[in-house]
């Protein structure tokens, strides 16, 4: 699992596998609080409302850096 939710107070959930299941562990400051089996659990430590999901975005191109042209099947 790639995903991972930030929060107020330094609050971060992140799926880990531990002992072959998966957990959600929740940590703040990056300090380990709580492996969780459910989501519930996780609403234990963190008010969910508060948690925003991390979506990584491409790296931007360096300059002078082009991208590879194509084209569409449409147009051909």
């Amino acid at each position: 699992m790639d995903r991972r939710w930030v929060g107020l107070d330094g609050y971060e959930v992140v799926g880990v596998v531990r002992a072959g299941r998966q957990v959600l562990r929740v940590r703040r400051h990056g300090r380990m609080v709580a492996d969780c089996t459910s989501v519930a659990e996780v609403a234990r430590h963190v008010d969910l409302a508060d948690l925003c999901e991390v979506i990584e975005l491409p790296a931007r191109r360096r300059a002078g850096e082009h991208a590879a042209a194509r084209t569409s099947s449409h147009h051909r």
